[in-house]
C-alpha cells in the first residue's frame, strides 16, 4: 500500500527497473505518466464539455557507471497547438551530481523554480489547475546549471539559466533564478509537524528585462496542510514574454479524512496589470483526491468558480485521473 502521496510513485517500478552488467549505465527505471479531465463549464448562460490532457509522458532515471552522477529523460510525445513538435517534445533531459556532500549539481533541461508551486512537479499538485502565479510567473522549464542544496534547517536552489523557454531561441539572454526555504522545526523528528518559509527571485532578459519575487508559507501536520504564496513581477518569462506589472497570492488547505481520501480548498487572486484597475481575477476551488496507490493511480475532482472583474463570473467542473506507471 502506498500512503505518502508527497513524492511521485510508479506503480511498475519493480518491472521496469533494470541493472545492465556492462555499459555506462549502471542501473535506468523506465516510466509513464498520465493525467486527463473532463471539463465542464459554463458562464452567462452556455455550456462547454470537452476532454484535456494534464500531461501524457514517458521518460527514463538512471545511473551512471562508477559515478555519483544520474541522469532523467522525460519526454511529451503528444503534439501541442502552440509550440512545434521539437519545441514541445523534451520536458526534462539533464544531469545530476551528487559528489558535494549536502548538495547536488544540475546540468541540463530541468523546471525553473520560480514560485514553490511553479517550481513543483506536475506529479504531486494537489489540484488539476496550477495557481495562477504558477501559471502565469512559473511553470517553466531552462537550460542551464543548478546548484541544490539540503540541510536540516535550510534548502536552496540557485540556478544561472538561459532565459529562453521551449527553445524557441538558441539564446535570448541570462537568467538568474534562486529559492530559499528556512525550516525552523527540522530538528525535531516532525513532532511539531513541518514549517517551511520560503521565498525566491527570478530575474532576466529575454527580448526585455524581467523581475519575478515570490514568498511563500507552508505548514504540514499529521492530517492538516496548508500553504500560502506571494507573487509580484515587473515583466515575466512563462510560456511568454509580458512586460507587465502584474501580482497575485493564492491560500491553500487540505485534510485528509483517510489516508486515502483528501478534501482540499483554495482561494486564488491574480493581477496581470497593476497599472490598470478593474481586472482582478479571482478563483475559488473545492476538491477531492482520492489515492487508489498515493500519486500513482489518483482520481480528482474539482470545482471552479471564477469571478473576473472585467468579464462575466464561470463555474468549472473536473474529474481527473492520474496513472504513473
Amino acid at each position: 500500500d502506498i500512503i505518502r502521496t508527497d513524492i511521485p510513485t510508479y506503480l511498475l517500478a519493480p518491472e521496469l527497473t533494470f541493472h545492465p552488467k556492462k555499459g555506462p549505465v549502471s542501473k535506468v527505471e523506465f516510466f509513464g505518466a498520465y493525467n486527463g479531465y473532463l471539463s465542464s463549464s459554463w458562464d452567462n448562460g452556455d455550456y462547454d464539455t470537452s476532454y484535456d490532457f494534464g500531461f501524457l509522458q514517458v521518460g527514463a532515471i538512471g545511473k551512471i557507471r562508477g559515478t555519483k552522477t544520474d541522469f532523467k529523460v522525460l519526454v511529451n510525445p503528444r503534439p501541442s497547438s502552440e509550440r512545434n513538435y521539437m519545441q514541445n517534445f523534451f520536458a526534462d533531459a539533464y544531469l545530476i551530481n551528487s559528489s558535494i556532500p549536502h548538495h547536488k549539481v544540475v546540468v541540463g533541461y530541468s523546471r525553473n523554480q520560480i514560485g514553490k508551486e511553479g517550481g513543483s512537479s506536475s506529479f504531486i499538485l494537489p489540484f488539476i489547475m496550477r495557481s495562477q502565479i504558477s501559471r502565469n510567473f512559473g511553470s517553466t522549464r531552462a537550460l542551464g546549471v543548478r546548484l541544490i542544496g539540503n540541510y536540516d534547517l535550510i534548502d536552496y536552489n540557485f540556478a544561472f539559466n538561459s532565459s529562453d523557454r521551449y527553445f524557441r531561441d538558441w539564446f535570448a539572454g541570462p537568467e538568474f533564478t534562486g529559492w530559499v526555504d528556512f525550516k525552523p522545526l527540522g530538528k525535531t523528528d516532525g513532532r511539531y509537524g513541518k514549517l517551511i518559509i520560503g521565498g525566491g527571485l527570478n530575474a532576466g532578459k529575454n527580448h526585455t528585462d524581467y523581475t519575478v519575487g515570490s514568498l511563500y508559507l507552508g505548514y504540514k501536520y499529521k492530517k492538516l496542510w496548508t500553504s500560502f504564496e506571494y507573487g509580484i513581477a515587473d515583466g515575466y518569462n512563462g510560456s511568454y514574454v509580458v512586460d507587465k506589472k502584474a501580482t497575485g497570492f493564492y491560500g491553500t488547505i487540505g485534510y485528509k479524512i483517510h489516508p486515502r481520501l483528501q478534501i482540499i480548498g483554495r482561494f486564488d487572486q491574480f493581477d496581470p496589470n497593476r497599472d490598470i484597475s478593474g481586472d482582478l481575477r479571482r478563483e475559488y476551488t473545492a476538491g477531492i483526491n482520492y489515492f487508489i496507490k498515493g500519486q500513482a493511480l489518483r482520481l480528482i475532482l474539482n470545482y471552479i468558480f471564477c469571478q473576473n472583474q472585467n468579464t462575466e463570473d464561470s463555474h468549472r467542473f473536473l474529474i481527473g485521473t492520474q496513472i504513473l506507471l
